[in-house]
């Protein structure tokens, strides 16, 4: 057992203090200090900048409610009497960022065309057109006779309730931040796996490259290796986003407070949170071992990609079927799929998160994946032992079969 802690500390620790590693976790803390005060940060760049729009009004009667009714804080609008290539030279050259042109159609309804060096944002011809379709509802109505109280009778949205009948079943207020919390810990989950797990099958590649894991296996079994391996770099992982964690919760909390109300993260569960860290935990021991295993079949570091690829595409197909799921999580395709090991980390976990699961299937679900870790760690386990002492080009299944071979002599 001391030879399991040793492998563990040795890997925890030099992973810890690696450059890369502080260096990206330095990085990736200031995105997400950024991420959380994206709005302040927009704000400060976009706060002086204003549309200057001139605007050739044909009919002599929309500048002024036009005027009245547009975002003034975003849009700023001058009457012109240039013609309109003069108009549209001046904007060419700077003078003005668009011109709008104002006229009325055949049945004296608004009509209107924007013109600017280029139409990549759509902010202010979107508004532009927002307060014109306004006015037109309004000069429709007058045409017809309809009064202010008819117009807001007509325009009031039908009365619609969703209610649901099932017992604990979550509102439609509680789906809303239900779903973006969900979101954002299988879209965690998502990148933990892939990047520790690419991180797992690069350790033992780099080892067995330069020879020391023939040295390590005659001294250390195999088992203790591996699973010393896995949770080291598992502890570094969680470390890691410990650090993320404590960050973007500090900086949501201080600048960021809309976000985390829309994320819903005041009003969710501890019984959530407890299902996230036993999903979270179990998905990454289960690839872990999957991405173990695959790397002790490559001798060469280059190869490595090339090998893990078959769990990576596992990860992504669950992590697609979770976000197709995030609307239907009560699909019988979701139900089904939620107990295939494989997907289970993230689809039962999606379910739990949005509807009332029965605690049975969430215990079988438990149990079949339970069940698959042990089933991976004891042929892994076998494989791992005569891996690490193959060398040559790889094939998956070739070498499996070998490695199981090397591991009875």
């Amino acid at each position: 057992m001391n030879k399991f802690w040793l492998v563990l500390g040795h890997t925890y620790v030099t992973k810890l203090k690696a450059k890369a590693f502080l260096i990206t976790t330095a990085i990736t803390c200031l995105l997400i200090i950024g991420l959380a005060n994206i709005k302040t940060i927009i704000e400060f760049f976009t706060s002086d900048e204003q549309e200057h729009v001139a605007v050739i009004d044909r009919t002599e009667s929309l500048y002024k409610a036009l005027e009245k009714q547009v975002n003034r804080e975003e849009i700023t609008l001058t009457k012109i009497t240039d013609m309109e290539d003069e108009a549209k030279r001046a904007v060419k050259e700077g003078e003005w960022d668009g011109l709008l042109i104002l006229s009325m159609d055949a049945e004296g309804l608004p009509e209107a065309a924007y013109y600017a060096n280029t139409i990549a944002d759509n902010r202010t011809p979107e508004e532009l057109e927002r307060v014109l379709n306004e006015l037109k509802t309004a000069l429709s109505a007058a045409k017809i006779g309809l009064t202010e109280e008819q117009m807001a009778v007509l325009y009031q949205p039908v009365p619609f309730q969703k209610v649901a009948l099932e017992e604990n079943a979550k509102t439609e207020e509680e789906l809303n931040q239900a779903r973006s919390l969900v979101y954002v810990l299988l879209f965690a989950m998502y990148m933990f796996v892939l990047m520790y797990g690419g991180m797992m099958a690069t350790e033992v590649a780099t080892e067995k490259s330069s020879r020391v894991m023939e040295i390590l296996v005659s001294s250390v079994s195999p088992v203790q290796h591996l699973f010393g391996k896995i949770i080291g770099v598992a502890l570094v992982s969680l470390t890691q986003f410990f650090v993320f964690f404590a960050v973007g919760f500090t900086a949501l909390k201080m600048n960021g407070q809309e976000l985390w109300r829309f994320l819903g993260f005041d009003n969710v569960s501890m019984s959530i949170w407890v299902y996230a860290l036993i999903f979270f935990l179990l998905g990454y021991l289960l690839y872990a071992v999957l991405f173990a295993v695959l790397g002790s079949l490559v001798s060469r570091v280059e190869d490595v990609q090339s090998a893990i690829t078959p769990a990576m595409i596992l990860v992504i197909v669950a992590f697609m079927i979770a976000m197709s799921g995030l609307n239907m999580p009560e699909s019988a395709f979701i139900i089904g799929a939620s107990f295939i090991p494989f997907f289970t980390p993230m689809l039962m976990f999606l379910r739990v998160g949005l509807v009332s699961v029965p605690m049975w299937e969430v215990a079988l679900s438990f149990a079949l994946l339970l069940a698959t870790i042990a089933v991976l760690i004891y042929i892994g386990a076998k494989v791992y032992r005569g891996g690490v002492l193959m060398y040559g080009r790889m094939n998956i299944f070739k070498d499996m079969k070998q490695a199981v071979q090397l591991t009875k002599k």
